[in-house]
């Protein structure tokens, strides 16, 4: 047990105490050690200017990945590695920067360089194209050409860390509990430290990547008495695979989940592929986008329509519940004080089901849902045994469209029976309008994505516009 956060930062240890639970890694970098490199552009995770990464010992071996500094708390680095873009001295991706004229006004290119690096090293998450891995980086002066010939250009060559695995192994102190001006952050280690820890305080509130609550802080200056991270928490960072479908555990992060998920169903892979940019996919987890009930949470509708259930524990007493029974209304889910979600199960997709998710936002990347939409419909002789039909941002929860998939069961599967689901949406639903969209723009791309799979499943031919490209 620690009362003072424990890392190492190039390769030298740190140990900070007397602080504020909620400081930012980027706030202690620039303010503490004179680190202006780590930029805040948005200070919520969205333009990738404070890009770092964290490095930890997973299996022996030390995983890297990127993430945003500015909604990092500095106590979720306890036990782990720092690097920032003065770390790195004078690396290729430096020069191929410079070589490629990469940077324009700069204020972007420490994240971009962190970013690129990451990608060098062979980071977690950046097996996939470089526009992938820059998703998450924005360029106000449109640069983005040259940076990605500047990445392209880099070969990928693994660090050796041996010497820094060794460090971290032999300096690991622990759970961490730290105390300042009354307010409190716990960082257990085991599933059963934490059930006691939240039975001890019920009030608490959870964190895993901090990827939503770091915006209470930043953005909404809310204070947090006591948090407890679940970040730090073994047992709970657990994926399973079976004939049956996939859990995961509430420690399990969006990039560690991508690779199961892509295999029970592609359009999850797609899915997961456009929840923010690579820094938020490795920080965020998916448990995490349930726990918080949040009613454009883009994980809820996909996994409701596919008839997930989630495992909820509050001491050493476990309830399962369907997910879509989960959500109340806008901000109250079924939990008890003291309980938290432990994992979520979703089941694979049967041969004899079409499964269609899909996800509108105004940019095609690292954009808040404006509608989030699944289908899953069981057919037997071209008729409709069963219909789920779930969506995001069309009401103050993740939402199931009772009307439309009683309009869709019991009958043939066709244009006229699509169409009446579609109509029957506007008694689901009564959307909000607002910046992301109109409520008759929500209730006509709802319905428009059954029209769509109709049209693709039906084999009527046609020109489909995709619904994604849409100018919201």
């Amino acid at each position: 047990m620690s009362d003072q956060v424990r890392f190492l930062l190039d390769g030298e240890w740190q140990t900070v105490g007397g602080i504020d639970p909620t400081l930012t890694v980027l706030e202690w970098l620039r303010q503490n050690k004179g680190r202006m490199g780590t930029k805040e552009g948005c200070a919520e995770g969205d333009c990738g200017a404070c890009t770092v990464l964290v490095g930890s010992v997973e299996k022996g071996a030390m995983v890297w990945r990127a993430v945003n500094a500015c909604i990092l708390f500095l106590p979720m680095l306890h036990g782990k590695a720092l690097l920032t873009v003065e770390s790195l001295s004078s690396h290729p991706v430096q020069r191929a920067m410079v070589e490629h004229h990469g940077s324009q006004c700069g204020f972007c290119t420490p994240g971009f360089v962190m970013s690129l690096y990451a990608r060098a090293i062979g980071a977690t998450g950046t097996d996939a194209p470089v526009t992938d891995v820059l998703a998450g980086n924005l360029c106000r002066c449109t640069g983005y050409g040259p940076i990605i010939n500047a990445g392209l250009s880099v070969p990928v060559e693994p660090r050796d860390d041996t010497e820094l695995v060794a460090q971290l192994q032999e300096g690991w102190i622990g759970s961490l509990r730290l105390s300042h001006h009354g307010r409190h952050w716990f960082s257990p280690r085991t599933a059963d430290e934490l059930a006691a820890l939240l039975l001890e305080h019920p009030e608490a509130r959870l964190v895993a990547g901090a990827t939503d609550v770091g915006l209470w802080v930043t953005k909404q200056h809310r204070d947090l008495p006591t948090i407890i991270s679940i970040g730090g928490v073994e047992d709970l960072d657990h994926i399973e695979e079976t004939e049956a479908g996939l859990t995961l555990g509430a420690a399990v992060r969006y990039t560690d989940a991508h690779g199961a998920l892509t295999r029970l169903h592609p359009d999850l892979g797609e899915l997961v592929r456009r929840v923010g940019g690579q820094q938020v996919r490795n920080s965020g987890t998916v448990v995490g986008n349930i726990a918080n009930g949040s009613p454009i949470g883009d994980m809820p509708p996909a996994l409701i329509a596919l008839g997930a259930h989630i495992v909820l524990r509050r001491g050493d007493e476990r309830r399962e519940l369907a997910l879509e029974d989960y959500f109340i209304t806008y901000g109250k889910q079924d939990r008890r004080p003291g309980e938290f979600v432990e994992s979520v199960f979703i089941p694979r997709p049967r041969a004899d089901q079409i499964v269609r998710i899909v996800k509108l936002s105004k940019r095609f990347d690292s954009d808040i849902s404006a509608v989030c939409g699944a289908v899953a419909l069981t057919l037997e002789n071209g008729s409709v045994t069963e219909a789920r039909i779930a969506f995001g941002g069309m009401a103050g929860t993740p939402k199931r469209a009772a009307a439309a998939e009683a309009a869709l069961r019991g009958v043939a599967w066709s244009q006229a029976s699509c169409e009446a689901a579609a109509m029957a949406l506007a008694r689901d639903f009564t959307p909000l309008t607002d910046m992301r969209g109109s409520s008759a723009y929500r209730l006509t791309v709802a319905g428009n994505l059954l029209r769509r799979l109709w049209l693709e499943t039906s084999g009527a031919g046609g020109t489909v516009l995709s619904v994604e490209a849409v100018n919201v």
